[in-house]
């Protein structure tokens, strides 16, 4: 890709959003009836190739069930109010209350609770005892101090993630994760990020990652890090990038690497494009918090929002939609591609004639910029599903 000229001394990569490319359909078609959709990550096979972010509002013990019921990966937050608070659900309907203006520094005491190691292990016991796949997110900080006591309770995957995360950590103040001797030290799969280019999803790829998250957080990406921090990653090209990281990593090792689309991801069309252009499969937050089932009941929120020195991104209210299944699989009564997204996704692939999800990464594609499209959420406040 061509570098354009920002001004003297100074070039840079055109990226692009998952709104500005497109599938182009090929000769061939296929039967939805006869498309794939499944995903295969390590041990475990899901029914469909998506994870659920790992929000308070979104994932606790109980929707963490009918998650991996309906056939995705439901990652819980092994540093959120589920291991901070014996009942975090009042304190879930007290955010969704409060004002913009006051629901900042709320949260900033909230978080102020500390993590409680015998709650970690109660929730994911929980889980596992359900019969769902558990899974588990940690940060790096946190890793060495929460995951035992996961992984004695019955953690299945864990997912080590930052809002931007390396192999090569450089701190004068403390001593960092060493990531690839963690990750081998582990007796389970473990997919880490959020990374967002090629040579940073390669070398996550080379601690013995079973996978790697591309982005910079569930809805960092669509502005609150930029604003805040001048960071940002145009999804569409940084899913590629990780994409051609996976090719190379599996030419020096024989080893797939998985790549796993977070961005924000909000409807059909976006998951059909972010995994034509090389996801195996996407992390969903704002879909998720439509369904009638969460926790949050349409709220949901980072845990950067609560950072005690540098908070970034806000309280997301979302309308509720339907039923997690019709959130996921369908049938949609909404017209904006926010239903059915794997539906969806499964007609994409048919009309372009592609019988499984890595067979679509092989999809033909142009940049086709589309409008991005507005919304107004509940209390007055507007907001774009795309990424910056």
């Amino acid at each position: 890709m061509a570098d354009a000229e920002i001004g003297m001394g100074k070039v840079g990569r055109r990226g692009y959003r998952l709104d500005e490319v497109a599938v182009i359909p090929s000769r061939r078609t296929r039967d939805p009836r006869d498309v794939d959709v499944s995903w295969q990550l390590d041990a475990y096979r899901f029914a469909l190739p998506f994870m659920a972010a790992p929000r308070d509002g979104i994932v606790g013990p109980d929707s963490a069930r009918l998650i991996d019921a309906a056939g995705g990966l439901a990652v819980l937050d092994l540093e959120g109010l589920w291991t901070r608070y014996s009942d975090p659900l009042p304190l879930l309907e007290e955010v969704a209350s409060l004002s913009p203006d006051r629901v900042t520094r709320r949260l900033q005491e909230i978080y102020a609770e500390p993590v409680k190691t015998e709650l970690v292990a109660a929730r994911v016991r929980a889980i596992a005892e359900a019969g769902a796949v558990a899974c588990g997110a940690v940060t790096p900080q946190r890793a060495a101090a929460l995951v035992p006591a996961a992984a004695g309770a019955g953690l299945d995957v864990l997912v080590v993630a930052g809002t931007a995360i390396s192999a090569e950590h450089v701190s004068r103040s403390a001593v960092g994760l060493d990531l690839e001797r963690f990750i081998r030290a582990l007796d389970l799969p473990v997919i880490v990020g959020w990374c967002a280019s090629y040579q940073g999803a390669l070398h996550l790829m080379r601690t013995g990652a079973v996978g790697v998250l591309v982005g910079l957080g569930p809805g960092e990406s669509a502005g609150s890090t930029r604003r805040v921090l001048g960071v940002a990653a145009p999804m569409a090209t940084a899913i590629a990038d990780a994409a051609g990281a996976r090719s190379r990593h599996l030419e020096e090792t024989g080893v797939y690497a998985h790549v796993v689309a977070e961005g924000p991801v909000a409807t059909g069309g976006d998951v059909a494009a972010a995994i034509a252009c090389g996801a195996d499969a996407v992390m969903l937050s704002t879909p998720l918090a439509a369904a009638a089932e969460m926790p949050g009941r349409g709220v949901w929120f980072a845990p950067a929002a609560g950072h005690a020195t540098l908070p970034r991104g806000a309280v997301d209210r979302v309308p509720v939609l339907g039923t997690l299944e019709e959130i996921l699989t369908g049938p949609s009564h909404d017209t904006d591609g926010r239903c059915n997204l794997f539906g969806a996704l499964r007609a994409a692939m048919a009309m372009s004639g592609y019988g499984t999800v890595r067979e679509f990464h092989k999809a033909t594609m142009l940049v086709a910029p589309s409008p991005r499209r507005h919304f107004r959420r509940p209390g007055g406040t507007s907001g774009s599903e795309r990424d910056a």
